[in-house]
């Protein structure tokens, strides 16, 4: 009973958080709209200079930040819960850097038409995703046994290898340099409706399934044995899961570039509040995610204004020292 309380105030909690974070980010800008402004334009369509910024800049962008941000905290919580590591998220595996890459070949080669204008560089993001997913992870599966701290080590050279790749790419197309560092820095600054209902086709049934398989994930978290024995086929929901990650990641990527350390900090986060069940830490993940990223974007927009910081950039100085404080807690736990 105790524990249903306090997982029914940390959601009241996160959904109040999301709610303030959505005002605070379509509020304050080059360009600060009054809160009755909003209230006005939203409920009675209210033309104006302001509703345009609202409704065709500002609304779409921080929409765009929350489906980003759930994507890949969704994702983090299901890789740790996959591989029974705190460490483990979509960014330190490779998946990023590799949906990355893909994408930016997919820029280079002029592959980019499709649906929309997205589809074709989201197929080459998932594609250089889930590659990047399955060479990492046998890397690190060695005689029917998967190491977590090679795993590691493999996701984190790979990311690097990748990152040299992409830099060399880079050297070799400066008539696409700018349009690349979209990609590698992370930004949503180009943030339109149609880039949003890309991300969503491509997050929102992916956070679904991942939501809908919690209940196997949970007796994983027992050991592979005990769940087998208790039906889990627990190689196909591994591969379903890592393949729905990686769409996941793949359409964050296409909409939004390489944004890093999300998937690392809300589910850390969420269990130290609500403990591990996967039922609750998936959706509170994807909620706490969702309010990282627009916060950040929200502060990089307006802390150097008229520049801005990308949203890539403000996740990661967030996200760096709190990857140490992981790794300093996990060393001081074995000693």
């Amino acid at each position: 009973m105790i524990v249903k309380h306090k997982k029914g105030t940390t959601l009241l909690i996160l959904i109040t958080a999301l709610l303030v974070s959505f005002l605070l980010s379509v509020r304050h800008g080059a360009v600060d709209i009054p809160v009755k402004e909003i209230i006005n334009i939203f409920l009675y369509g209210e033309a104006s200079t302001n509703s345009s910024i609202l409704i065709d800049i500002r609304l779409p962008r921080v929409i765009l930040a929350g489906l980003i941000g759930a994507g890949l905290a969704a994702v983090g919580a299901v890789m740790q819960g996959i591989f029974k590591n705190p460490l483990v998220d979509s960014y330190t595996l490779g998946m990023s850097s590799g949906a990355a890459l893909g994408a930016v070949i997919s820029i280079i080669t002029g592959i980019s038409a499709g649906i929309f204008g997205l589809a074709t560089t989201g197929v080459f993001a998932f594609i250089g995703s889930i590659c990047t997913l399955f060479f990492v992870y046998s890397l690190a599966y060695n005689k029917k046994r998967m190491s977590t701290n090679t795993l590691l080590l493999a996701g984190v050279a790979v990311s690097y290898f990748l990152a040299s790749v992409i830099s060399f790419l880079m050297m070799l197309n400066h008539g696409k340099i700018q349009h690349i560092v979209f990609w590698t820095m992370g930004s949503i600054a180009t943030a339109s409706w149609s880039k949003v209902l890309a991300a969503a086709i491509a997050i929102m049934p992916g956070l679904i399934i991942l939501m809908f398989f919690a209940r196997e994930l949970n007796m994983m978290a027992m050991g592979e044995e005990a769940a087998q024995y208790l039906g889990v086929r627990t190689a196909l929901i591994k591969t379903i899961l890592l393949l729905v990650g990686s769409i996941i990641v793949g359409g964050v990527v296409s909409t939004g570039g390489t944004i890093g350390f999300v998937g690392l900090i809300a589910p850390h986060m969420i269990r130290f509040l609500t403990g591990s069940d996967n039922r609750s830490v998936i959706p509170f993940s994807a909620l706490l995610g969702a309010i990282l990223v627009i916060l950040s974007d929200t502060i990089g927009r307006t802390i150097i204004q008229p520049a801005e910081i990308p949203v890539g950039i403000m996740t990661s100085i967030m996200g760096g020292p709190f990857f140490i404080y992981l790794l300093r807690k996990q060393k001081l736990n074995k000693i």
